[in-house]
């Protein structure tokens, strides 16, 4: 958790390897490697604190999404 926005990774998931991120009814998905919103919308406040945190954790959550999806 990023404050209030929860960040989720999951397994059995597809490519590019991403993250989910949830705040009040949004959800948008992010690309580790690129940090690119490439589906669903975040209020851009929210936005801003999820891509400060992503870009200081890249090597954690990519690590993180290839433990839960070796096969990717």
């Amino acid at each position: 958790m990023i404050d209030s926005i929860k960040i989720d990774l999951y397994s059995r998931e597809h490519p590019p390897p991403h993250f989910h991120a949830v705040y009040a009814g949004f959800e948008a998905l992010i690309t580790i490697q690129d940090l690119e919103v490439y589906l669903g919308h975040l209020p851009k406040s929210q936005l801003k604190k999820v891509m400060d945190w992503a870009g200081a954790n890249q090597t954690l959550l990519l690590e993180n999404f290839k433990r839960l999806n070796p096969r990717l």
